[in-house]
This record gives C-alpha cells, structure tokens and sequence, in this order.
C-alpha cells in the first residue's frame, strides 16, 4: 500500500479529527488535574500515573478510529465501508497507524511537559532556560518563606512582621528532612511575585510559604498561604486572629503545617524544636525583633553604630528575661561581627562577648546560634580555627539548613589554607542560599586567591546583577580584569560603570587597605590627582581621620610628592600611635602607620612595624592576611631600598595562593614597585610563572 493512499484513508476515516480531539481534551484533563488534585493534598503519583494513562490512550483511540469510522450514522466497521481503498488498506494500515498512534502520543507528552513549564512565564535568557532544565531535580520536600508583608497601621512594625517570617523559616530549616532556602535569598522577592514559577527555578524550591502580619495593640493577625511554585496552584491559606501572647504557637503551627504538607519526617528532637518558644516574655521578643531587625542592617551596610543600636535592643530584650538564650547569643554575634567587620574591640570587650556566648549555650545546649557564637569567639577572637569549627559544624548539625555556619565553615577553611574545601563548601553554601551576593563575593574572592581570573570575573558579575551595591564583587571584578589582561585602564572603564559608593572595606588587599578599592584603581591608572579626590569625597574621608590622612600621604608618596606627604604623614602617626596602644593586634592601622613612617623617612621604623604585622599575623596563621602582610612587607622593602628581600618575598608569593595581593600582570604596572623595577631579580619574577589552583 502506497504511503498517499494510506493518508488518504486517514483523512476519509476522520482519523485526524479523532487525533485532534484527543489531544486538546489529554490536555486540558492533564492541566486541571495537575492544578486541581494538590489542592486536595494527591500523592504527586497520582498526577504522574493520569499523564501516562492519557499518553497511552492516544494511540488505542486512532487504532479504534482506524477500525471503526466515524460516519453521520454513527461507528461503522471498515471493512462495512464498501470503497476499494479501505480493502486495500486493510492488510497493511493497521501497522501504519500504530506507528503513526504512537509517534504522535509522544509528540503529545513532550508539548504537554514544554506548555506545562512555559504557560504564562516570560522570555528567558540562557541562563534562565538552563535553570528551567533543572527544574526536575529540584527536591519535592522544599520551601522557601517569602518576606511578609505588614498590614499594620504603624509602618514601623515592620520588623514584627519580619521577624514572625524569620522563626518560621528558622523552624523549618532545622528540619534535615527538607530543604530551606536561607532568608537572604528569599528577601531579594516582594511578599507575593506575580511570577512563582521563576521564583521556584531561581530558588531550586518546590513550594512557597506568602504571608501577611497585622498587629494592633495586644492583636495580632497572621494570613499565610501554601503555594506550589511550580504549578504556582495554592496548596492551602490559613488565617491567625489571636492575642499578641500567642504569637509562639502560630509561628509553630504554621510550621508544623508545612511540614505535614510536605510529609516530612521528624525526629523527636525536631518536633519539640518546632514546638519551642524562645521566650515567654512577649514583650523581650518584641524588642529582640527588633534588634534582629537592626542587625541585618548592620550586616549590610557593615556601620559601627548600626551594630551598636542591633546591641541596645538586645540588651533591653534580655534586661526583660535574663534566660532569653537566643537573644544573648545573638548579642554576642553582633558584638564579635562588629570587632572583625567594622573597628576592633578591646581584648577586654571581646572577652565580654565569649563569656554571652557560653552562658547562652549553657542556657540552651541545643540552640544553633549559640553555637555560633561560641564559635565566632573563637575565629574572630583569636583565630583558634579547630575550636571555632567544632561549634560551626554543631551548629549545623542542629540545623541542617543553616547557610551561615556553613559559610563560617568555609572561611575558616579558607584561612587554613584548605582551598578546595573552601570551595566546595562556599558551592553548597549557594544552594542553601542562591541569591547572597556576599557568599558569591567570596567564591569570587577564593578564585582571585587561586588566580583562576575568569571563574572570578565570572561569579562577581554574576553576584552583581543580584546586588550592584556589593562591594566584594565590585573589587574582585576590578582585580580579576587587571590580574587577566594587565590592562589598568580597563579597571578604570569598570569603576565607571559601579555605583558611586567607594569600595573601601577591611581586605586583604596591600596597600588598597591603607587608601581604599576606589583610590588604589585609580593609582594603578597613575593618576593620582583623581586618587587624591577618592580620599576626601569617598567613604576613606568619612569612615576616620588616621586612614584618611595616611592615605593621601601614601598617594603622594606614589606621585613623588614626598615633601606634600609628610603633613598628612604626621597627622596619622599621632592618631595611628594612639590607635595601636587601644588595639596593639590591628593589622589595618599597622599597615597605615608603616606608609606614614615611610612618608616620614622613618624607614627603619617602617619596616619593623610591617615586620610586626607580619609576625602578628604570618601566612602559617592566615592564609588571607598572611599573604596581605608579606606583601605589604614587600613594598617597604621595594620603597626603602631593601631590594633582594623585596624579591625573595614576591616571590614566594607567586608560589602560593596569594592572587588578591600579587599577580605578575599587577606587577608590570603597578607604581608601587616603580623603585625596583629595573632590577634584575624583579625583571626575572616578570618573566616567571606564576601559581594557579590550591
């Protein structure tokens, strides 16, 4: 039989019609169900089982089609239709029309799943469609909990409203069973995006908790709705009127609710997690949610005083209830992130915060934060890394999806050394929390560290089309470019492009730690002048008196204005001598005092206090700042004519894992090494190779 005659036969017997048919019902009845039956909590089987069943039946329809034509009296036989074409056909059509049946059945199932996936969601990049492939790994038992919106009369209370989605989240991530994205991501969405799908794919989840918080006087309503993300089909919503006290057991039940949806399984220990207040003291818990508030606050814009109000908070909360363990933990969290983020403590002031941090875990054996803070005393503090990481991973193992004290865990990694340790904990550390920019900036930060200059530029571009602002990324963008093309105008094209805000944060840099990430760019395009103005315009000019004039007399000294540097030279050794007896182990105010001795022709007074931060802090101790220190040592050294030990200390450098400070691109053009560049041990660096990788 002729393949013509055979779709001749298929046109006459409406075999198409009955094809067309089938599928727009298959189709519709596969949509409704997938929409309808999570509603009433079906096993996702069940949905799987009708796709397979509609897929099957399509070919069983055109075989019928084929055998029984559909004429205006009704179903006949084919062999009743008295045409000579269904004679002939009728020896061979059968097997044309199951292969054709079942051609088509899987056309059918592959424009089903491509129309389930794509209804209703925008024009996708690359990126996006590669995550939209990875949609079928994401687990089924995964949430994420979007910010709440506040519905209160009082726009100030928007901390309560935070803070009610914050514990929930808490409780669910200590949960092994299920996956929970941190809070960090799921702050970069409004309280209900118009497009859940997109959310589900960026965030790797399968389901959503929205919600809404109204208080008023000792009221407070709760509005919660459980969502599908990928069908974006509502799973349940549930509303909350009780008193202010009650607040406790509505974040519990919204969260044992959740898991029961999710049928995940509870150890005993982490059904009483979910059922456990952290006070009874509501009026302590308003004021630590407020502090809560403050802090992340502080955690962003890295303010002294912003770590100061998050304290204030605390310390009310826990004046109310001297038990509130988790409120004690976490003032010692913001005291220890404000003496490594912002300005050191006192040794005095961080012994303060080691002994809050054991008297919440003696309060609370079992509370992750405390943990935490434990461990942060003991990194922080005194970089005692196998004690801190003892209580980073105890803090994990209580709460499995705690990204925090996984990220803790990979910076510690990091200052041993244990560079692919750091980097596989700082990628799973991503999972948990996909959209931190600041757990990005520091996979771009390792990769810089290990020279790999591509991967670098290519996560800190990627970091900052989730936060411009992120100064991390900003910087390891600008290196990543010189280190790859050597090229210092190219970094000068970048800064352009960067928000206004300068780059300055503590780093690991060489002297960018003495004038800030704006001023050292523009000093590695030679010019100065413009440098100069980052110093008094910039957040150098603003952030303390000692780096501000220690930065302009190093930028002068740079210039070759060494008799201009030394008024703003003697102005910071006042302020920076006073500075190093309140903090003796300040690295940062060492490597400032060291520039403004050499403005001083104080060398020798130069070197020793660059030695000194050295042994302070030697690559054995830190593989971050160590590097940092060693190269800062170098540059005195290039500066007052200690040339061979200059060499011999680059070059170790080149040995090693030490790409945020010296890479030979730098080398060629930086005018810090203007002094020693024709020598011939520094000619030979230039000519070398240098490490790459851990």
């Amino acid at each position: 039989m002729k393949i013509d005659n055979v779709f001749s036969e298929l046109k006459r017997r409406n075999v198409y019609k009955v094809a067309v048919a089938y599928a727009v019902v298959g189709w519709l009845v596969i949509q409704v169900s997938s929409t309808v039956l999570p509603t009433f909590h079906a096993p996702e089987w069940v949905v799987q089982t009708l796709v397979m069943l509609v897929a099957l039946g399509f070919p069983i329809a055109l075989v019928i089609a084929w055998a029984f034509e559909l004429t205006p009296e009704g179903l006949k036989r084919a062999e009743d239709v008295d045409l000579p074409l269904a004679k002939r056909a009728k020896s061979h059509g059968w097997i044309y029309v199951v292969i054709i049946g079942a051609l088509l059945s899987v056309a059918l199932f592959f424009v089903g799943r491509y129309t389930a996936q794509s209804t209703g969601a925008p024009r996708q990049n690359a990126s996006a469609a590669r995550s939209e492939a990875a949609t079928t790994a994401i687990p089924q038992k995964s949430i994420a909990v979007l910010p709440f919106e506040n519905l209160s009369d009082d726009k100030n209370a928007a901390y309560f409203a935070d803070g009610i989605q914050d514990e929930i989240l808490t409780k669910l991530a200590s949960i092994a069973d299920l996956k929970v994205i941190s809070r960090t991501s799921t702050a970069k969405y409004k309280s209900k995006p118009e497009d859940l799908k997109t959310v589900s794919q960026q965030l790797g989840v399968a389901t959503v908790l929205e919600g809404s918080v109204q208080k008023a006087a000792d009221k407070v309503r709760v509005n919660v709705q459980f969502i599908d993300a990928r069908a974006d089909s509502h799973l349940w919503a549930k509303t909350y009127d009780r008193d202010i006290q009650d607040i406790f057991a509505v974040e519990s039940e919204v969260a044992q609710e959740i898991a029961d949806s999710l049928q995940a399984k509870l150890s005993p220990a982490e059904a009483t997690k979910l059922a456990t207040a952290p006070t009874k003291d509501t009026a302590a818990y308003d004021l630590f949610l407020k502090g809560e508030f403050e802090q992340r606050v502080a955690n962003s814009n890295f303010r002294p005083e912003s770590f100061d109000q998050a304290a204030r908070w605390y310390k009310e909360a826990i004046a109310r209830d001297p038990n509130f363990a988790l409120a004690i933990a976490q003032l010692a969290i913001c005291q220890l992130r404000r003496h490594w983020l912002t300005d050191p403590l006192s040794e005095a002031e961080v012994m303060e915060a080691g002994r809050l941090a054991k008297q919440a875990l003696i309060l609370a054996p079992d509370l992750p934060e405390a943990h935490v803070a434990v461990g942060l005393f003991h990194y922080y503090g005194f970089r005692e890394y196998e004690q801190a990481l003892t209580e980073f991973q105890r803090a994990l193992e209580l709460r499995p999806n705690y990204s925090l004290a996984l990220q803790f865990i990979a910076f510690v990694h990091r200052r041993q050394g244990k560079w692919d340790r750091t980097l596989d904990e700082l990628k799973k550390s991503i999972v948990q929390d996909p959209l931190d920019p600041y757990v990005q900036g520091g996979l771009a930060e390792t990769y810089v560290f290990l020279r790999r200059w591509k991967e670098a530029e290519d996560t800190a571009r990627h970091a900052l089309t989730i936060d411009p602002h992120e100064a991390t990324c900003m910087r390891m963008l600008l290196l990543s470019s010189l280190n790859r093309t050597g090229n210092a105008q190219e970094p000068l094209r970048l800064l352009a492009t960067f928000p206004p805000d300068d780059l300055l944060l503590p780093n690991t840099g060489m002297f960018d730690m003495v004038i800030g990430t704006r001023g050292e760019t523009f000093v590695l395009g030679r010019d100065f002048k413009a440098a100069l103005k980052a110093c008094e315009t910039g957040t150098v000019a603003t952030t303390n008196e000692w780096q501000r004039f220690a930065a302009k007399a190093g930028i002068r000294v740079l210039a070759g204005d060494v008799a201009g540097a030394q008024s703003d030279a003697e102005k910071a050794r006042k302020l920076l001598e006073v500075r190093q007896r309140d903090h003796p182990r300040d690295v940062r105010s060492l490597r400032a005092l060291s520039w403004a001795y050499l403005a001083l022709n104080r060398k020798a007074d130069a070197i020793n206090i660059a030695r000194r931060a050295v042994e302070l802090l030697p690559l054995e101790k830190d593989a971050v700042l160590g590097s940092g220190n060693l190269a800062a040592l170098a540059e005195i050294q290039a500066r007052t004519g200690a040339t061979s030990d200059a060499v011999e200390n680059l070059r170790r450098l080149l040995s090693i894992p030490a790409g945020e400070t010296i890479s030979i691109a730098r080398l060629k053009i930086d005018p810090v090494w203007d002094p020693i560049r024709n020598d011939s041990g520094f000619q030979k660096l230039l000519t070398a190779k240098e490490h790459v990788g851990p």
